[in-house]
């Protein structure tokens, strides 16, 4: 969820840049855009290793 929200808020950044032709303001967002990407990456990594926990758990328990 931080993720999208970082993405939503570097878009808006990106946006509002390109439309003042600040680009500090755009670099700003597409930093925090690209923040958000690796954000929810990791997150989506995050549940695939506790998911593969949870199976190994199931495993040795039913032993």
């Amino acid at each position: 969820m931080a993720g999208e929200t970082d993405q939503m808020k570097g878009k808006a950044k990106e946006a509002v840049g390109d439309l003042t032709g600040n680009k500090d303001l755009k670099a700003e967002g597409t930093a925090d855009r690209q923040a958000g990407e690796a954000k929810e990456k990791v997150g989506k990594v995050e549940e695939k290793v506790d998911e593969g926990i949870d199976k190994v758990k199931d495993v040795l328990h039913k032993k």
